[in-house]
This record gives structure tokens, sequence and C-alpha cells, in this order.
């Protein structure tokens, strides 16, 4: 086996000038009160891996410009369609008015395991503040709760971890579906 160089994996990635004309997936990110600006720019990192549709970042969640986001995000900010809503709960109104299905990312007496949920697209994967999660007026709007079954001591994954679960086992399932569809 052998490693390939930067150079290599480079060749095979989108030029930065042709990543927002890039045909998108039919996935939508929504950040509500991410605290950490850390966090905010891993998941803006993991949104460019996956070619999503938008970010809407919300609520008192920081927005780029600003280093800190950019530390982790590498980039990404500038790659990824993305726009500041002050309202969480106004924007998902809005999804759901054009029919995007809204699927929240919180533990619920009705969240299933992200690997057991069946996903319809377009989809919106709802993300909510690292120590309080998805607000209540969020949660009442979601179509659907996924969780990231927990087997140890705590409860939860850092929120730009379980993002990152969560968004690939959607593009799995959207890639999935399209496969079948063959």
């Amino acid at each position: 086996m052998r490693k390939l160089s930067l150079p290599e994996i480079a060749e095979s990635r989108l030029r930065p000038e042709a990543a927002l004309e890039a045909e998108r997936f039919p996935i939508i990110a929504l950040l509500d009160d991410i605290r950490s600006l850390h966090n905010v720019g891993a998941m803006f990192r993991t949104a460019d891996a996956v070619r999503l549709q938008e970010m809407i970042l919300c609520g008192f969640t920081g927005t780029p410009p600003r280093k800190e986001i950019d530390k982790t995000a590498l980039g990404a900010s500038e790659s990824v369609p993305w726009r500041y809503e002050k309202s969480a709960g106004e924007a998902v109104a809005q999804l759901k008015k054009r029919g995007v299905r809204i699927i929240a990312l919180e533990h619920t007496a009705e969240s299933r395991p992200h690997w057991d949920q069946k996903v319809e697209f377009p989809a919106c994967l709802v993300v909510g503040n690292e120590v309080f999660g998805v607000n209540e007026e969020v949660l009442a709007l979601a179509d659907e709760a996924i969780e990231i079954p927990m087997f140890g001591v705590k409860h939860s994954l850092n929120v730009s971890v379980a993002f990152g679960i969560a968004i690939y086992e959607l593009m799995r399932q959207y890639e999935a579906s399209n496969f079948a569809k063959k």
C-alpha cells in the first residue's frame, strides 16, 4: 500500500474556484446557538467534504470571518454556501414550506439511532447548543429526531463530531437511494 502525496490528493479534489459552482447534494445543515467557534469551523470543514447545499447559522452561532472559525475550517467557509438567520425557528419554518424534511440531532423520547432512520430528501440536519441541544421551538417543528447511540458513560459526543457522523449517514443514504434508482 502506498500513501498518496498531498499533490496527488489535491488532484482528485475540486478546485477552490469551482467549489461554489459545483452541484450540491440536497442536504442542508442548521447550526443553532453553537457557542464554540472552533466547532463551527469544524462543521464548515465537514460540510465542504460532503458538498452540502447550504449551512444556516442561527442565534448566537458565530459567523465567518473569524480567526477561530478559520483555524478549524481551513478555508471551508469560502467553499460552502452559508447564511445567517437570527431565528432558527423561522429558518426551519421556511425550509418546511419548501418541502425540506427537518431532522433534529437530539435525544428525544422518539429519536432513533442515526443508522435506523430512513431519510427523505431534501433534508436539513439541525444541531443545537453544546450544552442544551436543539431548542424546544425547533424540536417542535422537526419531522424526526435521530441520535448517535452511546455505549459508555457519557451521553453525547462533541457537537462537531456528532455532526460529522450524522451528516455522513445522511450522505450515505442519499448515495444509496440514487444508486438504487440507476
